[in-house]
This record gives C-alpha cells, sequence and structure tokens, in this order.
C-alpha cells in the first residue's frame, strides 16, 4: 500500500499551534505522512507574534527541489509566505515539479491580530500564486483584503467574493466563516459550477490559534489520500470543528490557545 505523502510550505509558529506545526499535526491525525518546507521563522506564542524572519529563497527552493525528487507528494499545503522573492521561489517550484492538489491558505494576519504578508506580496501572491492552486482558503477579512472590497456581511456575498476570486485564476474558493457572528460556522466551497456549503455549530472557545492552518492542511491530507475536493473539504470541516470543540481540553499558553489536533487520542 502507498503511503499518501502532503507536504506544508510555510512559516514555523515557535508556540506549536498554528504554521508548520499544526500542518504536520493535522497530516498525522488524518493519517498522512508530513513533509515541509519552511518559508518563515516566527518567534510567537499564544499571545501574539514578536518577530519573523524570512527564509532566503534559494534556500526554500533548495526545500522544495529535496522534498520533490525523494518524496511523492499528492498534495501541497501553502501558508505563511511573506515577502514577494518568496511567493516567486514558492511559484516555480510547483511549476519545475508539476505539484498537484495544491491548498493555499492567503495567510494575512495572525489570530492575534498581526500582521504575517508584507503589503507588498499581496498582489504578487494574486499574480502569481493563485493560478497554481486548486483551491484557496481565505478566512473572511483575507477575501475581503485580496479583492479589495468590504468583508462580506452574509452568505449571497461570500458567494459573490469566492465567484470573483475564482476569476483571478484559482479551480475552487473556500470562503471560511468563523469570523462571522452567526450560531452557526459557515464555510462556502465554490468550483465552476456548483457549490457546498459546510456548516457546523460555532463553540464558545478563545482556544482557536491555528484554525485556518489546520483546515487547509486538512484539505490537503484529504486530497493526498485520494478524496476528491468537496469530500476533502467535508472531512477537514468535521475534524476542524472536532478540534476547537476539544480545545478546551488543552491548557497552553496565556492567550488564544491552539485547537486540539488529537483530541481523537489523548
Amino acid at each position: 500500500m502507498t503511503t499518501p505523502i502532503a507536504v506544508t510550505i510555510a512559516g514555523s509558529d515557535s508556540g506549536g499551534g498554528a504554521g508548520i506545526q499544526a500542518d504536520l499535526k493535522t497530516f498525522s491525525a488524518l493519517g498522512v505522512y508530513g513533509a515541509s518546507v519552511i518559508a518563515a521563522l516566527t518567534a510567537q506564542n499564544t499571545k501574539g507574534v514578536t518577530g519573523i524572519h524570512d527564509v532566503p529563497p534559494d534556500f526554500i527552493t533548495a526545500q522544495i527541489d529535496a522534498v520533490f525528487c525523494d518524496l511523492d507528494v499528492r498534495a501541497v499545503k501553502i501558508g505563511m509566505l511573506s515577502q514577494p522573492a518568496v511567493i516567486d521561489a514558492v511559484a516555480a517550484g510547483l511549476e519545475r515539479w508539476n505539484a498537484r492538489n495544491v491548498v493555499l491558505d492567503p495567510v494575512m494576519v495572525a489570530t492575534s491580530g498581526d500582521r504575517l504578508l508584507n503589503p507588498d506580496a499581496i498582489d504578487v501572491l494574486k499574480r502569481v500564486l493563485i493560478p497554481h492552486a486548486l483551491v484557496i482558503t481565505p478566512n473572511l477579512p483575507e477575501a475581503a483584503a485580496l479583492l479589495d472590497e468590504p468583508l462580506a456581511r452574509n452568505e449571497d456575498e461570500m458567494l459573490a467574493q469566492a465567484g470573483r476570486l475564482r476569476d483571478r485564476g484559482a479551480q475552487a474558493v473556500l470562503i471560511k466563516g468563523g469570523h462571522s457572528d452567526s450560531a452557526e460556522s459557515v464555510d462556502m466551497l465554490v468550483l465552476a459550477s456548483s457549490f457546498t456549503r459546510l456548516a457546523t455549530p460555532r463553540v464558545a472557545t478563545r482556544n482557536t490559534h491555528g484554525t485556518g492552518c489546520t483546515l487547509s492542511s486538512a484539505i490537503a491530507a484529504g486530497l493526498a489520500k485520494g478524496l476528491d475536493l468537496v469530500a476533502a473539504a467535508r472531512e477537514a470541516k468535521v475534524y476542524v470543528s472536532e478540534a476547537i470543540a476539544a480545545a478546551n481540553r488543552l491548557t497552553v499558553g496565556s492567550g488564544h490557545g491552539p485547537v486540539h489536533h488529537f483530541h481523537k487520542w489523548w
């Protein structure tokens, strides 16, 4: 039996709740072998980000080549890429290795509110990287920023923004509604000729650090196991919702704590 493999290309979270660390935990929890390409180092904990150190683009290239020349990578999750040159290096690597099942989480701001994406990089992200993605997974503020529009206020506006983001070149868009104040947490997955509403009851907890990273890496894990995009998104939504519901069983830090990636085992 072939081992499903996914790679995360993202930033490291020294506090362990988001970024590369959350992605690898998610891959493992969902039965997928995880490889990693570290694009940035952050000095970070549950209270915020105190520093960002970008990895040189040529070393990001070296990591991509090392992973793809040896491992049968079936899915790619992309997270925090803070500089234009880094985005260019990642896009070139995806093209060089004909990467498949690319899940792009356009990380711009941490749960704590700290900005993670250089403003100069937003245009490069839209022009260079989004066209490589099978699906992009912005939350409401990220979708609005990518389109330079106001925040979507309801599901109809979410659908409309997803359609406009598809026009940027992504094959599919999953807009995450976690930042809304409705009783349900509703995500909208929009493909070329259909959409899927993914809804779960909203959980009252402040421990949501790494939620977006976890959802996008869970989708990548499903794709690596051979699921189609809709099935992978459904499985990912259930996994993340359960991880959020179990988050208060952990006591980690004094700020926004992490979701419980291993809630089924611990």
